[in-house]
């Protein structure tokens, strides 16, 4: 009953990490920067301005204004997000409180790869959100939100597969214990 009731909120982890994953991808809030009268929030896929009186106006970087290092965390935060959904899948159908998969012995190993699959997509996250606040040495720039929410679903997602290959590990110890 507790490995069901862990493989349970693994998926709750795992699932507000995807969600996490989604909002730092695509919002703009990766840096927040002010000049003059202007408020400028800048993501990985489009650049808001805010003037202090009029509304706010959101676009699409212009080629030139795409750089290498946002082209990459571009990659790895979809690549995160397609791993941690995937992961996910596997889980739910391998998990113990689900009859998806009949075989019994194909549960575990489903197990580990979508733990596996979690901490590796959490790694994903994590990587271009520090390689991006790494790298801000502007003054009047500051660290969006976006930033703080892939540290948190990075976290998530790498506890969530943690958990799962402690489980996994405490359930073989126990097999190999019984069979000696």
């Amino acid at each position: 009953m507790a490995r069901k009731a862990i493989q349970i909120a693994c998926v709750a982890l795992g699932a507000i990490g995807l969600i996490g994953v989604i909002i730092c991808c695509a919002l703009p809030e990766w840096l927040v920067g002010y000049e003059d009268d202007k408020e400028v929030h800048a993501g990985l896929w489009e650049m808001c301005i805010k003037q202090e009186t009029g509304p706010q106006k959101c676009g699409a970087y212009d080629e030139s204004m795409i750089t290498s290092q946002i082209q990459a965390c571009r990659a790895l935060t979809i690549i995160s997000f397609i791993l941690c959904g995937l992961s996910l899948l596997l889980l739910i159908f391998g998990s113990d409180f689900t009859p998806c998969v009949q075989n019994q012995d194909a549960k575990p190993k489903m197990i580990k790869a979508a733990a596996v699959g979690l901490i590796v997509a959490g790694m994903l996250v994590i990587i271009p959100v520090r390689w991006f606040s790494n790298n801000i040495g502007n003054e009047g720039v500051m660290l969006g939100a976006s930033i703080y929410v892939g540290y948190i679903a990075g976290v998530l997602m790498i506890l969530s597969g943690v958990l799962l290959c402690y489980l996994s590990r405490s359930r073989s110890s126990n097999y190999h214990q019984l069979q000696s």
